[in-house]
């Protein structure tokens, strides 16, 4: 197919009767062959938009593509796509090999065919020899195996995942993020996970889609969404973030505590009103005479790798820290911090302003530049 995107929304919408849109006049592009994740808080539009793709539901406006073709009103069952589910609606009733096949039985294969198909399946998701399980005798990572298994056997396009580990335990969820992303590799096909979890979304993808309010925040890489946050919700959203206010004095230096210093951000006006993220891991415990700020240690918590220090300048902004050096409650310390660890963000942008600087952002994004 050339370089036509495999799946494109233009302008599309989606509205229940008369509340508000749970997407609003989104656009995007998914390329064939990557790992991609819808990434928001609950309500924000993803998993509509993975419904939408799957054909469960029908765009109140826009269009959506499938290799360069309209498939608004293509039913279900003749998309290219395949879905895992949260609670992955394995059937019960069958063995791990019939639910499997299940799909491949649909389309009236014979049954060496089924069989080999099953069996490559199976062996793709390290389950050869369960063939015969029942699937109340299956573990929940087992079973989210078999239902990948019986979403790649039809051979999909791209395969959809909606919060296919959210019932997972923390250990095995990560063991099973290592797994999908090995899997779409593999495989060499399009992933289309949706997820609230931040960590998760960072760890397995090649591109993230920020979500909020029925409107796409920012897209890019993990690292792009992660050092160069678009907005204050993203920055939220993303980790975690120390945010203050300050003024871009000129190309290259910025002032915030009332204090100016060295930053790789150019582009602003003069004296521009702005926020500053830095996150708590650029935060260098040092002493004061070297630190480029004094703050005082409020809390400490111990984080396995790391310890997480709460702590106030003088004009009572909080500064979150995450250190293997550890600093006793009530002590003042210095933090240093490095310019490239200075993110400075637009505010008061109204929202029509907001997304015309993203469509640019995102045609930037695109081009690669």
């Amino acid at each position: 197919m050339g370089n036509v995107p495999i799946i494109q929304f233009h302008r599309v919408t989606k509205q229940y009767d008369n509340d508000p849109p749970v997407l609003n006049d989104v656009s995007f592009e998914i390329e064939r062959g990557k790992f991609y994740t819808l990434l928001g808080p609950s309500g924000c539009g993803k998993t509509t938009i993975l419904r939408l793709i799957a054909g469960f539901t029908e765009a109140s406006e826009g269009e959506i593509f499938f290799n360069g073709k309209k498939i608004n009103t293509v039913p279900a069952n003749k998309r290219q796509v395949n879905t895992v589910f949260q609670d992955y609606a394995l059937f019960p009733h069958l063995n791990v090999f019939e639910n499997v096949a299940f799909g491949l039985r649909i389309k009236k294969m014979k049954q060496p065919v089924i069989e080999a198909k099953v069996k490559e399946a199976l062996n793709f998701v390290n389950l050869k020899g369960y063939e015969n399980r029942e699937i109340r005798e299956m573990s929940g990572g087992q079973r989210q195996r078999v239902a990948i298994a019986r979403a790649i056997v039809n051979e999909p396009e791209v395969i959809l995942l909606d919060e296919p580990l959210s019932a997972l335990d923390l250990k095995l969820r990560t063991e099973m993020q290592y797994e999908l992303r090995e899997l779409q590799r593999r495989l060499g096909i399009t992933f289309i996970f949706v997820t609230h979890d931040q960590e998760e979304a960072l760890a397995m993808s090649d591109e993230i889609f920020v979500l909020n309010k029925g409107k796409i925040q920012q897209s890019g890489t993990p690292t792009d969404i992660y050092d160069e946050p678009i907005n204050r919700f993203v920055a939220d959203f993303i980790g975690e973030s120390n945010i203050v206010k300050g003024n871009m004095i000129e190309d290259y230096l910025v002032e915030f505590v009332g204090r100016q210093f060295e930053c790789v951000d150019q582009g602003l006006d003069k004296n521009e009103p702005v926020e500053i993220v830095i996150r708590p891991e650029d935060l260098e415990i040092t002493s004061i005479e070297q630190g480029k700020l004094k703050v005082k240690v409020d809390s400490i918590l111990f984080r396995g790798v790391h310890y997480e220090l709460s702590c106030y300048d003088q004009d009572g902004n909080e500064w979150l820290v995450h250190s293997t050096k550890k600093a006793a409650v009530g002590t003042e310390i210095g933090l240093f911090f490095d310019p490239e660890a200075i993110h400075v963000m637009r505010l008061g942008e109204t929202e029509e302003e907001f997304d015309k600087r993203l469509e640019a952002y995102a045609d930037v994004d695109q081009d690669g530049k």
